[in-house]
């Protein structure tokens, strides 16, 4: 075998390598992602998940999830208050993996999730039909198409939308 021709052997074998860390990184940097739309507080998905899907934190800003979190006992019709120190815990854990004001994920004039700026656009073909219907009740109910909603996967692959 030739200089040359190990060279480029070499050369082939270093962007097969570096090509496969590239997708690596992806990989890990989508993964990520996921685990902070699905970051878990075992209060949290206890308390909030009593009622309804327990909202990733990083929908919202963190301003917006303080504004909620400090009106629990009319939290949009429905006195949902919790002791102090659990308050304070969700609160916290809330804030810390919230979404950052203007980003594609939050909306800082935002107290409802479906209000948010993102939330209208990713939904705007829903007709009013759809979220009329019984099996469905409002669009805070993500479970009725996202069949991971629990687990903080609302990806694609995972919406059916009754018809």
């Amino acid at each position: 075998m030739t200089r040359e021709t190990k060279r480029r052997l070499f050369d082939a074998i270093a962007c097969v390598f570096g090509l496969a860390a590239s997708a690596l990184l992806v990989v890990d940097a989508v993964a990520s992602d996921r685990k902070i739309l699905s970051a878990a507080h075992d209060a949290w998905q206890s308390e909030c998940g009593s009622c309804h899907v327990a909202f990733p934190p990083r929908l919202l800003p963190a301003s917006s999830w303080r504004t909620i979190m400090r009106g629990l006992d009319r939290h949009f019709g429905v006195d949902a208050g919790v002791d102090p120190d659990t308050a304070a815990a969700i609160g916290s854990f809330l804030e810390a993996n919230a979404g950052r004001d203007g980003g594609r994920r939050a909306d800082a004039s935002a107290l409802r999730i479906t209000e948010a700026r993102w939330f209208r656009h990713e939904h705007a073909g829903i007709a009013a039909s759809t979220w009329a219907r019984s099996d469905v009740g409002s669009a805070a109910n993500c479970g009725a198409c996202h069949r991971d909603a629990g687990r903080g996967d609302f990806g694609e692959r995972g919406v059916r939308v009754p018809r």
